[in-house]
């Protein structure tokens, strides 16, 4: 994923809606697909995770988007280890996840359907300690960008206030942290684009905003204030796609889609 194009995110498009879930099991969850996909299964491969429950571990393929929103899996996985919330994200032929009740996080190879790394995530909070604002247990989120693998999370010397840490994605050690001035548990969500975390205001307000940008190359953290649509009123994820330069939503039991525009470095 080339930095050649990578800038401060500008404007965000409507949401597109792809698919409803049947169940309410998937009042929330989350979505992914590969931007750096890896045989057997090719980019165009879309995942999901409905979230609720006690033990989430069923992990859906759908071979292009066409048939997610048809709602017709090719692939169904069963996790070996149950998965906390929706923070989960895909990368390099692997799914990387929390393991629920901890701050263990695994990395589990597609190709070998097994857990290829294991590691904690220092000294982060988990199971309702500092998640975002709408609960869920929602305490790290993972998400990838040009840059590579990234955690979003908080801790007690942190005080709540968001963590954002570089992973490497083969062993998930923490490559490079930083702490930032927005508490966790005030946003509803959160997201890394080229290097740079974004916050989102509201989980239910239909127009709300991305109301803190922090970049990790300098530093520094500044309020924004770029307009975003919670169309269906409780969105519960949002992440970021490189390849695609799109974001990925669940929006109360819907999977969504947003364009997003960048300007340049």
């Amino acid at each position: 994923m080339p930095n050649c194009c990578c800038g401060e995110l500008i404007s965000i498009g409507e949401p597109v809606s792809h698919r409803k879930a049947d169940s309410i099991a998937g009042k929330y969850g989350v979505w992914m697909q590969d931007p750096e996909a890896v045989a057997p299964y090719g980019g165009k491969m879309v995942w999901r995770i409905d979230t609720v429950g006690s033990e989430v571990r069923q992990l859906f393929g759908y071979e292009d988007m066409d048939q997610l929103s048809k709602g017709y899996p090719s692939k169904v996985l069963l996790l070996p280890e149950p998965v906390e919330s929706t923070g989960a994200t895909l990368y390099r032929g692997s799914l990387y996840y929390q393991r629920r009740r901890s701050r263990t996080l695994l990395r589990y190879d597609l190709a070998s359907e097994s857990i290829a790394a294991r590691r904690d995530l220092p000294h982060a909070g988990f199971h309702g300690q500092f998640p975002y604002s709408w609960g869920g247990y929602t305490d790290v989120d993972l998400g990838v960008d040009e840059q590579g693998l990234w955690a979003v999370y908080s801790t007690n010397k942190a005080k709540g206030a968001i963590v954002v840490s570089q992973l490497n994605p083969h062993n998930l050690a923490v490559k490079r942290s930083w702490e930032t001035s927005i508490r966790k548990n005030s946003v509803a969500n959160a997201f890394v684009i080229c290097g740079r975390l974004y916050t989102v205001a509201s989980y239910t307000a239909p127009n709300t905003t991305i109301n803190f940008m922090f970049d990790t190359a300098t530093g520094q953290g500044k309020q924004v204030a770029l307009p975003f649509r919670n169309k269906y009123r409780y969105n519960s994820m949002v992440d970021y796609n490189p390849a695609q330069r799109k974001l990925h939503a669940w929006d109360n039991f819907h999977i969504v889609s947003y364009d997003v525009r960048l300007g340049h470095q």
